[in-house]
Parts: structure tokens; C-alpha cells; sequence
């Protein structure tokens, strides 16, 4: 007989392994699949079969297998209501009109109040083996699943599958199969068009999910809500994208059945992830609820984290890569509230004490304390520390889930008592901006240090603790969340290859939330602007200034001059009106941001457009968004005064949630959000549709900023994105995303042997001596007055000013950063501990505001600014439009640069003003006068003198060091140019003048040297 190829096959599968008519799944290895105790994914088998003729419509359960569960577990509760000759009738209705009111996981947890009998309605997973009577109570449950259940009355339609629980529905499956033409889109189709959200199976909350399925995809969606029903992609991902890998035992889609549909695995997402929240809108006073069942990469996550810890105990690091806007508030919240109960492998001890939520951003922040509150059962276990004493009170009263930020944290610790008695996990959002120096030094001293109570007598004692505590000790676990990891957070938290290098724990990348129409793709639609200067002398004479400062200050001038940003605000604003308001975006409610360099543009930009706004009789006004207060034009301006309301309103007047929650006031329409730095990061705002960007955006901060746009808002129909780019190019911008697309990992750890580098430079330098670091040392640690400190310091800095040369005190400030910098990432995670590094860590930490470098030419650079005018200021669009492509392959990136850091002479010449005013502008007008023919030609030229030189073999191709390959690239790159500079004088001129020309450069001629290599014969 041929093999089935239809839908009932794949039915028949499915029913196959639930009922344990088919052996437990095994792992690429063949060895059989483990998971923690708590839910032990790979044990699948258990479930009854069940009948179709079993399930009463009316009431939505499959009566036979509920009436089996309760006589079998609870007939003494039954046998109190027997009296009545209709008590089954009773206890139906009863059961029905609770789920109704309170729906499936309420009554599932709560069990079932009739008269004066309760019934449970869920036996609970044990944690361990250790009650046998809790465990037999567990193994009572009955889980079934049903082929074709017929859920109406009134016609005979029926769903594919039905998994029950005690009788209860927990899931509903449609099945599809594209051997006969139908695949998952065809099961959200009949979801949408053919299930009544009506039917009592298909009300919301009277089930779990609804899962849409082929042999291929797993869709998920938690309301069936006709044709607005919206379905979450619930595949494992492929490739870094969508989809799920191909599976050599079967189905690509079987981990739905073998993984997460079990019996364990069920009960465990009932108990800790499923859950109603609950949102009454002030207007209306109506009851917005939500149910939530996590996404496959959120449970997945958790899941592994736990049985990790579990498995190998306290003390260790995770970092988990997940993309902007893909969830990682609900999996902290789901995280943070099952580490708090985690039991060690025994399953007799809590693994932690207390768990510490820290956010790095006050608005993601309240979101996240939001959803832990939403999420709470037991109230009392949930605390929020606002300050030192909230926290320290917290900590010693046992509170076992605290949130915090880490702007607060540096504050707070000092107030903490040595608790290294107890044991922490601590969980961080966005790890690289929330572990970085003295934040990273006081978060990682509060919760580790010196078990002893004495207090050490001498300072070098003191010493040895503070280099303890700054360890990321045995009591804390850490689990760092991030879309964009740096290396320092690759190295401090990721999990080290055989390699040597370091990966993330888990990944959702960017490519898979996009790919999954999870997140909209922000480069899909982004248009960039050349701008185009020509600044005219207004003075007759002819002075010389410093040719590669005044660039950078006659650019700064004319981006910041009132004439341009008016020239840039109104076409923002057509732009907004036209093409965003006039076309409906969202439904007419679409948002814009408008990203500026500093506080005074915002100022300026805001004000710039809201005139526009004005002349052009629109319906609503902008908003300005910055910190403090700020002088523009001899006035002083706030956020407050400019907006006329305050700053705590801000994202509720963006949004128009305050206008519809205070219906009797009189509150404009805002749609246009003018910022610099505030709101680029953490701000969750769905309506955001358009950005309008006129500041340099690079690394993590284009991610960030540009991620804004990426959440979807299926309601209004949010179906794309739009940047407008004054500043930066669209090459930046893709070298800016590419590193986070996929997968980022580091190739190995710092060379923590430049430390040793940069001491012995410091030290030669004989600012200070050895007696001055430790007399400043021992003051310090010992507590003394400030004033004591002072004098050691200032000696220091009076043989600083006494050094002639500038460039030698520039070269020396240079590296005394850098040593503060990089010890400081590197002090909590490098395997020794060296007390010399330590005490000039402090020294120089107190040392370096102290030294003053004078700009050279300064009061010449700035007597620039009085010598021109802006002429004409135009725009040119480069790219309409653009879909900014970006590169599929992991990125891995190299470690900090191992080389000791120091002034360098940046060949800066004197040039007459006629002369800096034609470079300015030919570079900005014209930049490289050449053809693409001519600009390929003159490439090869420069590659093939690279390749022709004697060093080239030794130190480029026989290289196995990337760094020192790197290095001595760039330096024949620019011998070659030198070499060619007579030819090509003007390739020469913007090559030694423009860093980011030369940049770009150097990237090409690597890049054509590369393909060269890959091409030639083995």
C-alpha cells in the first residue's frame, strides 16, 4: 500500500506519540533526551486516546474523561453533592460559568468551589522524587488527545485536534499538508474564517493556544478574533531566519509534539509561563485582558537557563543575544519568577536567596517592573528599590525578586551589607551599557566580598577585598540580555568556545524576528541625504589655521546654523505630512521621531518645526524630548517650558493615551517627537512609524536608536517603516547592523598583557611614584577626609603642567585612560589577581580629571567662526527608498586592541583660509573627482602595489594574527598611496586629510585583496 500522504497522517503521527505508541525521541547522538525535573521535555508519552463522541459542545470538555478524573481522585468531594438528582447538570453549569468569568488557568489553579465541595482540577508538577504521594497525584492527571471534534451544535464542522486536561481543552491544532496542496497559511485562513470565536471551544480564554500546523511551521495565537486573529510565528528557526532545520527522524515541525506538548511540558507552562494581565482603561472603564503563552525561542531560553543552572550551580555567566523588539521583558519576568523557586538537583534548597532585576533605562525599567507585578501570584515576594534603604531592606528581609536600575545601583551598594552569605541571580537588561565601569565595580562589590566579619586592620587588606569583590564571586549568577553585545560583554558573559572565544547562550537574532514578520525590518525603506555646503569668506584677509580642526568646525557650524536646520525641518515636515498623514499610516495615528545631534539642534529643531506645523495648518504639534535644562539665544530652556507639561507625561502624550484618559481636558494632538540622546534607546512606543535622522549614528546606538521602529502594531495595521538620513550613508549604516543580523561571538579574549604595557609607559613617565599611589591608596581605603587626598594628587599634577611638549601630556592622559578603561572591563573576569594594577587603577581614577590639555590653536580655530557665512545650503537625495541588505554570515569580532594607546601627530599643516574653504567645499560638493571606471582603476593600482611589496607575504598572508595582519595592511596601503601621490595628488589629499574617507578606502582595497585571495588556486 502507498504511504499516506494526507492531513490524517500527519494527524495520526501526532496521536501516535502522544499515546506512547511510539518510541521516547533521541538527540543527534542517539542518546535520550534530558531536560530538568521540572518538566523533562523528552518524556512524552502518557496521554489517553479520546473520542470524538465524548466532547460536549455545550459545555466545551470532554465529559467522559472529566467525570473518570474526579470519581478516580476526588469521589468523597463528589459524594457530597450525590444527594441532588441533578448534580452533574450543577456542576457542569458551575464549571462553565467560572471559566467564562475567570477562564481556563484561573479554574485550572484554583481548582473548582460547588456548594461545599472543591474540586482540583490540576495536580501539580512535583519538584523532585521526594513525596511519592505529590508525584502519584501528578500521575493521576489525565491528559487526552481527540482526533475531529465536532464543536458546534449547530452545523457539523470539527477542529483537526484537541488536547484535554482532566477533561478540560487546553489546545486546538489544525492540521495542514503540502503534499495535498494546503500548508500552515491555509490553517490561519480557517482559524480567521471558519472558527467562531463565538463557540464555547473557541471562546477566549476557554483555551490556552490555538496552534496552526504542516509538517514544516508551528503558528501560534492565543484569541481567535475572526478575521483580525493574530498568529505568532512558533518555529525553532533556521539558518539564523525563519523556519525550522530539518529534522532526519521525521517532521521539521515534531518538536511541537515531542517537546512542548507533553505532559510535563504542559503542566510547567500552565504553572509558570501562561498567564491574564489585565489593563482598565480610564476612559472607557473597560477591561483589556491579555493572555500570554510564551513564543518557542522565549520558552526555549528559560528552559535551558534553568536546567543549566540547575545542573552546574551558582556562580556562573549567561548571555542570552536576543533581537530588539522580540519580547525580553516577558522572558525576564518568566526567568526571574522561576529562578526564585528553583530547587537545586536534590530538590530540597532554593539555588537563590534573591533575585535582582536590573534595567539600564528608567522607561524599560517601569515596563518591566510592570510585567512582574502583572505576572505576580504571591505579592509579597516583589519589591522595587528606589533607593539605598529600600534595597538594603529588601535584601535583609528576604524579598526574593527585587528590580532596580543601574543608574540607582551605584548609589545603593554603599548602604549594603556584606551578604556573601547569600546567594544572588542577577539579571540585566541590555548588559552592554548596564556593566561598564563603576556601575559594573559596584554591582558585582555589593554582592560578593570578604566572608569574614572582622574589619580588616590595614589598607592592604582593604585592597585585597576590593579586588574580591570586583570578581563576579561563587554566590551570584548573572544572565545578561542584549540585542547588540560588545566584545566586553561577549568576554564578561558569554560562554567560551573550545576555540578560546566567546558565544552568546542563546540567540534570536534580529534575522529571524524580521524574517518572522516578528519585527518590521527598519532598513526596508531608508532614504538618505547628501548635504551640500558653500561657505564664502567674510573677511578680507587671509589668516592660516589648523586644516583638519577647522573642517570639523566649519561642518559643525553650518549643520548647526538656524538657516540649515529650517532648510532640513520643512522638509521633514512635508515629508511627514504628505507621505505619512495624508496616507494614513497606522490608520492616521502614526508617529514620527526626528533624531538630532545635541540638546540646542533639538531645540532648535523644535521650534523650526513647529512654525512649520503652524504655516501649515496641521491638526497637531511636536514634542521635545532632553534632560536638565539648557541656554540657547540667551534663554533657558527645559523640556517643561517648551512642551508645557511634564516630563512624566511625555510618553503618554505622544502616544494620545493621556488625551483618551482624561476625556473633560482640552489635550493637542502630538505626532513628532525631537530628540538627541533621550528616548534613543528603550522607548516602546508601536505608533512610531517615520525617523528623521541628523545625527551620527554608529554601532550599537544605530541599532538601538533605529530599532525604535521595529515594533509591529497589527491593530493599526503597521505594515512598514520610513528613515529620512541627513548624516549618515548607507554603508554606515549597514556596517553599523551587520555584526548583530545573525549570530555575534568573539574570536578570543583581550590581552590583558597590555595592561603590563601601559603600566610600564605611565610609570616611565615620572608623574608620580610608587610611595604616591600607595600613600593615596592607604588614605583611601582607610576612609580618610578628602582633603587628604588632594595634596598627593595635585603634586602630580604641577609636574603634569610642567611638562613642555603638549603631545607628551596628550600621549600620557591618552593611557592613563585607556588603563582605567580596560582594567575595568577586565578586573571582574581575568583569573588572577595582581594588586599593583589595582591601587593605580584608583590612583589614576582620581588623577586623570585633573589634567587640563589645552586644544592647540584653540582661540585661532574659533576665530574661524567669525570669518564666514553661510552662502547656500541644498540638499541632494541619494538613496529613495533603499532596502539596505544585510550580510547573512555570523559575525565574529576581534578583541580590543592589545596595543598601548598614545598621541599621534595627525599630520595637520597650515593652510591658507582660501585654501580650507575650497577643500571644504570641493570635499562636500564633489568629494573624490573621479568616474566609478577611474575610482575602479585607481583601486587596483593601490592593491597591486600592496601586493608587489616585500612584505606583503610575511606580514599580511603568512600572518596568523588578525590584529597584526590588520596593522600591517593599513601601513602598506599607505606607502602605496605615498608612492602614488605625484600621479594622483588629489586621491592623495582626501586619503591623508578625511579619516572617514581614508576608512573607507583602506575597507576596499582589503576587501579587493581578499577576493584575490579566495580566487587563486589551491
Amino acid at each position: 500500500m502507498p504511504t499516506d500522504t494526507t492531513e490524517a497522517a500527519l494527524e495520526a503521527c501526532i496521536e501516535r506519540f502522544l499515546t506512547g505508541e511510539v518510541s521516547t525521541p533521541t538527540s543527534n547522538d542517539g542518546k535520550v533526551q534530558e531536560a530538568p525535573a521540572t518538566y523533562q521535555a523528552g518524556k512524552g508519552v502518557g496521554y489517553l486516546r479520546g473520542q470524538s463522541s465524548d466532547f460536549n459542545a455545550e459545555f466545551a470538555l470532554d465529559e467522559a474523561k472529566f467525570w473518570q478524573f474526579l470519581e478516580a481522585t476526588q469521589a468523597d468531594e463528589l459524594a457530597k453533592l450525590t444527594y441532588k438528582a441533578d448534580y452533574r447538570r450543577q456542576i457542569l453549569e458551575r464549571l462553565h460559568r467560572k471559566l467564562k468569568k475567570d477562564g481556563i488557568i484561573s479554574v485550572l489553579k484554583k481548582g473548582l468551589d460547588v456548594d461545599n465541595a472543591h474540586f482540583d482540577l490540576l495536580y501539580r508538577l512535583p519538584y523532585n522524587d521526594l513525596n511519592p504521594e505529590v508525584k502519584a497525584k501528578f500521575e493521576s492527571n489525565l491528559f487526552s488527545v481527540t482526533r475531529q471534534i465536532y464543536f458546534s451544535s449547530a452545523d457539523h464542522k470539527s477542529v483537526d485536534m484537541v488536547l484535554f486536561l482532566n477533561g478540560l481543552p487546553l489546545a486546538t491544532l489544525e492540521l495542514k499538508n503540502p503534499w495535498t496542496g494546503q500548508n500552515v497559511n491555509h490553517a490561519k485562513k480557517q482559524y480567521r474564517f471558519d472558527r467562531d470565536p463565538k463557540e464555547t471551544l473557541f471562546q477566549f480564554r476557554r483555551c490556552l493556544v490555538h496552534f496552526a500546523v504542516d509538517p514544516d511551521e508551528v503558528w501560534m495565537t492565543t484569541k481567535l478574533d475572526g478575521k483580525s486573529t493574530y498568529f505568532l510565528p512558533f518555529n525553532k528557526g533556521h539558518n539564523h531566519g525563519k523556519g525550522n532545520p530539518p529534522n532526519p527522524d521525521g517532521h521539521k515541525s515534531a518538536y511541537l509534539w515531542q517537546e512542548i506538548l507533553t505532559r510535563q511540558s504542559l503542566t510547567n507552562i500552565i504553572e509558570h509561563y501562561a498567564k491574564v494581565t489585565e489593563e482598565k482603561d480610564k476612559k472607557t472603564g473597560k477591561v483589556k485582558q491579555t493572555l500570554f503563552f510564551p513564543r518557542y525561542h522565549q520558552l526555549e531560553v528559560v528552559r535551558n537557563i534553568l536546567a543549566d543552572v540547575q545542573g552546574r550551580g551558582v556562580g556562573h555567566r549567561y548571555l542570552i543575544q536576543h533581537s530588539a523588539g522580540s519580547g525580553k521583558s516577558h522572558s525576564i519576568t518568566w526567568l526571574g519568577y522561576q529562578l526564585v523557586e528553583l530547587y537545586d538537583k536534590a530538590g530540597q534548597d532554593n539555588l537563590f536567596d534573591s533575585v535582582i532585576v536590573v534595567t539600564d533605562r528608567r522607561v524599560l525599567d517601569r515596563q518591566i517592573d510592570k510585567n512582574i507585578k502583572a505576572f505576580a501570584e504571591v505579592k509579597n515576594i516583589l519589591a522595587h528599590a528606589d533607593s539605598s534603604a529600600d534595597l538594603r531592606a529588601h535584601l535583609e528581609n528576604g524579598k526574593k525578586l527585587i528590580t532596580t536600575t543601574i543608574q540607582k545601583f551605584p548609589f545603593i551598594v554603599d548602604g549594603i551589607a556584606d551578604m556573601s552569605d547569600k546567594r544572588f541571580a542577577v539579571i540585566i537588561d541590555e548588559a552592554h551599557s548596564s556593566q561598564s565601569g563603576q556601575a559594573a565595580d559596584k554591582l558585582n562589590m555589593s554582592l560578593g566580598g570578604n566572608t569574614s566579619d572582622e574589619e580588616p586592620e590595614d589598607y592592604q587588606e582593604k585592597i585585597l577585598e576590593a579586588m574580591a569583590r570586583r570578581k563576579m564571586g561563587q554566590n551570584a549568577s548573572y544572565f545578561a540580555f542584549t540585542a547588540t553585545p560588545k566584545k566586553a560583554t561577549l568576554e564578561k558573559f558569554g560562554t567560551q568556545n573550545a576555540e578560546g572565544g566567546f558565544d552568546p547562550f542563546h540567540l534570536y537574532s534580529m534575522k529571524q524576528a524580521i524574517e518572522e514578520d516578528f519585527i518590521l525590518d527598519v532598513l526596508a525603506n531608508y532614504t538618505t541625504y547628501k548635504s551640500y555646503y558653500e561657505v564664502q569668506k567674510s573677511i578680507e584677509d587671509n589668516p592660516e589655521f589648523d586644516t583638519a580642526k577647522a573642517q570639523k568646525k566649519l561642518r559643525a557650524y553650518v549643520e548647526g546654523h538656524q538657516e540649515t536646520i529650517d532648510t532640513k525641518a520643512a522638509l521633514m515636515v512635508d515629508h511627514f505630512l504628505t507621505q505619512v498623514v495624508a496616507t494614513k499610516k497606522l490608520r492616521g495615528a502614526a508617529r514620527g521621531m526626528v533624531v538630532t545631534r545635541n540638546i540646542e539642534s533639538a531645540i532648535r529643531y523644535f521650534t523650526a518645526i513647529q512654525r512649520e506645523l503652524k504655516e501649515k495648518n496641521a491638526n497637531f504639534q511636536a514634542i521635545v524630548a532632553f534632560s536638565g535644562k539648557k541656554t540657547v539665544d540667551g534663554i533657558e530652556h527645559t523640556e517643561e517650558s517648551l512642551n508645557g507639561f511634564p516630563s512624566k507625561d511625555l510618553p503618554d502624550m505622544l502616544s494620545g493615551k493621556y488625551a483618551r484618559d482624561n476625556p473633560r481636558k482640552e489635550v493637542p494632538t502630538y505626532k513628532l517627537l525631537v530628540v538627541a540622546n533621550k528616548y534613543l534607546t528603550g522607548f516602546d512606543e508601536p505608533l512610531l512609524h517615520s525617523m528623521y535622522v541628523d545625527k551620527r549614528l554608529q554601532g550599537v546606538l544605530a541599532v538601538q536608536a533605529l530599532s525604535r521602529l521595529n515594533r509591529c502594531n497589527t491593530r493599526m495595521q503597521k505594515q512598514d517603516t520610513f528613515i529620512l538620513d541627513f548624516y549618515n550613508t548607507a554603508s554606515e549604516i549597514k556596517d553599523a547592523f551587520d555584526p548583530f543580523y545573525t549570530a555575534t561571538s568573539l574570536s578570543e579574549p583581550t590581552d590583558v598583557n597590555v595592561l603590563h604595557d601601559l603600566k610600564d609607559a605611565l610609570d616611565d613617565s615620572g608623574l608620580y611614584s610608587d610611595e604616591d599611589i600607595e600613600t593615596f591608596n592607604e588614605r583611601f581605603f582607610n576612609g580618610e577626609d578628602a582633603e587628604k587626598l588632594h595634596p598627593i594628587i595635585d603634586e602630580c599634577v604641577d609636574r603634569f603642567n610642567l611638562i613642555e611638549d603638549e603631545e607628551d601630556k596628550v600621549d600620557f592622559k591618552i593611557k592613563a585612560k585607556q588603563f582605567v578603561k580596560l582594567y575595568g572591563q577586565l578586573a571582574c573576569i581575568i583569573p588572577f589577581e595582581n594588586a599593583g594594577w589595582e591601587k593605580l587603577y584608583w590612583f589614576l581614577k582620581f588623577l586623570v580629571p585633573k589634567l587640563k590639555v589645552a586644544e592647540k590653536d584653540k582661540e585661532e580655530i574659533d576665530e574661524l567662526l567669525d570669518s564666514i557665512d553661510l552662502s547656500t545650503y541644498g540638499l541632494e537625495r541619494v538613496h529613495l527608498n533603499q532596502h539596505i541588505g544585510l550580510d547573512d554570515s555570523d559575525t565574529e569580532l576581534e578583541p580590543e586592541n592589545p596595543n598601548v594607546r598614545g598621541y599621534h601627530d595627525d599630520g595637520s599643516e597650515e593652510s591658507p583660509l582660501d585654501e580650507i574653504i575650497r577643500t571644504f567645499n570641493e570635499r562636500f560638493f564633489d568629494a573624490w573627482d573621479a568616474t566609478p571606471e577611474e575610482q575602479r582603476v585607481k583601486l587596483i593600482n593601490i592593491m597591486e602595489h600592496v601586493k608587489a611589496s616585500d612584505d606583503y607575504q610575511q606580514q599580511v598572508v603568512d600572518n596568523p594574527d588578525q590584529q597584526n595582519r590588520r596593522i600591517a595592511l593599513e601601513s602598506l596601503i599607505s606607502k602605496a598611496v605615498n608612492q602614488e601621490r605625484k600621479k594622483d595628488l588629489d586621491l592623495y589629499k582626501i586619503y591623508a586629510g578625511d579619516t572617514e574617507f581614508k576608512k573607507a578606502f583602506e575597507e576596499s582595497i582589503i576587501r579587493i585583496l581578499s577576493l584575490h585571495e579566495k580566487s587563486k588556486p589551491a
